[in-house]
């Protein structure tokens, strides 16, 4: 067995021995929620370098990669352990054999995304018997003359693809701060609801561990369970919790009476200048505002995490099992209640009070990100001169549904992975959505032999606006080869009721499938953390 090679058993105690690790499926999309470990990362290969960095930027910890297992020697678990070492990853293992040998050693398999967080929201129903309500009775509700506030708890891109009529936008991250500026009526109902379960439940149990006086519910599996009681959903709407809301004394009250409750303490500046100079450990920090908050005045040193997301969706933010997460906000209201999530989640999170731009600013400045190699680029009007010519190949690189609906005629599609085999061309020119993933797969063409690489200049956006000639091929690539495309729950919402009602049978059954380890750590989780008001 090669040295860097980790079983699978050996793995599995790793990951329940309270040290750090960071577990990463460096798999596409598609492949990864099909199947993949409850505790790891997406880290798909074609990003490797742009997002390591974020997920785990400590380069000491344990690191463990791994992919399907079909090959050992050039898959992308061991490239992309050459890779992590070359960027001084001191200790980096790929699980062998992959997914195949973990569920041949008898380990679970999980579908979807998001597994962690969305058995949390059915923990934490089932414990805090968060109440709920179906869609036909809300139905009822809303026609009464005193009608409940519907809260939609999704960012506000979901909420505009649909939602329930009439819902205003609130992400859960906000509710601590915003909910009074949306129900100013402490006897108006209240219902939380989001597209499926989690967010109804977090966001609804959210609102009651706040004290909040009024009669909440979380809206029974979401708009999917009133898309199934043949009720219509709205689309395109733009209502949302106001802006400007100044958190009030009783908010910040509640918000902090909750942290305590969940074990969240409050650091100062100098703890957390120590910790982030802690080679040891590994110190992430997010500013959980809204994007608009932070684009506005975000400090560099810290990363932007949309609060209720942290909570729904932690495995895209946070790759190290173990970290510390510091949470910051300017109101003193958001960032303890999303801790105190964390915390009942396992994470090690915390709040800081004090002014600490300066100190992440420093910190900023001296962190190092991996060095991407510049590939020269090619306007939309010289390449469509150029083609057709066999000297030429277009490498599309963007997403396998937006290369088939339309493409530049002849270019082939391919994820960094797949560009071992199969190429045969002078000159390549790769058109990505984000030079970044360009550049990627530029240093896995160059290890192979191309030496003449160039890249569209602003990508697809500059050859439509240069009027050129497009192709579109609506069954190509094959799905079989559509290894980015997220197959699994897609025609949820796309008016397939059969697609919905197994979406809602894996959400609720995600519990069942957890191993008596991983169950006993998430229960222990809530019982350390505190239980609910």
């Amino acid at each position: 067995m090669p040295q860097h090679a980790l079983p699978p058993h050996t793995l599995q105690a790793w990951l329940h021995d309270d040290q750090e690790i960071a577990l990463f499926d460096v798999r596409e999309a598609g492949q990864y929620g099909a199947a993949h470990l409850l505790h790891a990362c997406p880290l798909p290969y074609s990003r490797l370098e742009v997002d390591i960095g974020r997920l785990a930027p400590n380069r000491a910890i344990r690191t463990v990669l791994y992919d399907g297992g079909e090959d050992p020697q050039h898959g992308a678990a061991a490239r992309a352990r050459r890779r992590l070492a070359a960027l001084g990853y001191a200790d980096v293992r790929v699980l062998e054999g992959g997914t195949r040998a973990w569920a041949a050693a008898g380990l679970p398999l999980f579908a979807g995304v998001h597994v962690p967080s969305k058995a949390f929201g059915e923990m934490v129903e089932h414990r805090y018997r968060t109440p709920s309500v179906g869609p036909q009775a809300l139905q009822a509700w809303l026609r009464e003359p005193q009608p409940p506030v519907v809260i939609d708890g999704r960012p506000p891109e979901e909420h505009h693809t649909m939602c329930i009529p009439g819902a205003v936008c609130c992400p859960n991250g906000e509710l601590a701060l915003r909910i009074r500026a949306i129900v100013p009526d402490p006897a108006t109902p209240i219902v939380v609801s989001c597209a499926g379960r989690t967010r109804s439940i977090i966001g609804a149990q959210t609102l009651r561990e706040l004290a909040l006086p009024n009669p909440v519910f979380a809206l029974e599996n979401g708009t999917q369970g009133w898309f199934l009681a043949d009720l219509p959903l709205e689309h395109g709407a733009t209502r949302r919790h106001p802006d400007a809301v100044a958190a009030t004394a009783d908010a910040r009250d509640a918000a902090r009476h909750f942290a305590r409750r969940c074990g969240v303490a409050t650091e100062n500046a100098a703890t957390l200048e120590a910790w982030l100079g802690d080679a040891a450990r590994t110190t992430l920090v997010f500013d959980i505002r809204t994007a608009e908050e932070y684009a506005a005045d975000g400090c560099s040193g810290s990363r932007h995490a949309p609060g209720g997301q942290l909570i729904q969706a932690t495995d895209q933010f946070v790759g190290v099992r173990g970290a510390r997460i510091v949470l910051l906000d300017t109101d003193g209201t958001r960032a303890p209640v999303v801790a105190g999530w964390l915390r009942r989640m396992g994470r090690d999170a915390h709040c800081v009070a004090g002014e600490v731009r300066a100190l992440l600013a420093r910190h900023a400045a001296e962190s190092t990100q991996p060095e991407l190699p510049a590939v020269p680029g090619i306007d939309a009007e010289d390449l469509q001169r150029s083609l057709p010519s066999p000297k030429f190949l277009v490498l599309d690189m963007r997403s396998s549904a937006a290369y088939r609906k339309a493409h530049v005629p002849g270019a082939k599609w391919r994820s960094r992975s797949q560009l071992n085999a199969g190429l045969d061309a002078a000159e390549i020119v790769l058109v990505a959505d984000d030079p970044a993933v360009a550049a990627c797969a530029a240093i896995d063409l160059r290890e192979a032999g191309f030496s003449t690489l160039r890249q569209l200049e602003g990508g697809w956006p500059t050859w439509l606006h240069a009027g050129a000639p497009t192709e579109s091929t609506p069954d190509r690539p094959a799905d079989a080869d559509r290894i980015d495309f997220l197959f699994f729950a897609h025609d949820r919402h796309r008016g397939n009721k059969e697609a919905a009602r197994q979406y809602l049978r894996w959400e609720t059954e995600l519990l069942s499938q957890f191993d008596a380890s991983d169950h006993a750590a998430m229960t222990r989780s809530l019982d350390t953390a505190g239980a609910a008001a």
